[in-house]
């Protein structure tokens, strides 16, 4: 009895832990996309920063969020 337990609870974590990185890949996957082509979308804020902390954050948010992705789709907690 205590071993369905177990696996029903390790089940629900790793759908909550799937759900978690799935939400917090979105966003910084979003955040990336608004840093590298803010500009073009007309949002005046993001053309004040330097193009070149603009882009590498921009990029780095992109590749962080793929790896986010990357482990939610994979799963292995």
């Amino acid at each position: 009895m205590d071993n369905g337990f177990r696996d029903r609870n390790r089940k629900s974590y790793v759908r909550l832990r799937m759900v978690y990185d799935i939400t917090m890949a979105g966003l910084i996957l979003a955040m990336g996309f608004i840093f590298c082509f803010g500009d073009r979308f007309g949002l005046s804020f993001i053309a004040t920063v330097e193009p070149v902390m603009r882009y590498g954050f921009g990029a780095l948010c992109l590749l962080y969020g793929g790896f986010r992705v990357y482990r939610a789709l994979r799963h292995d907690y």
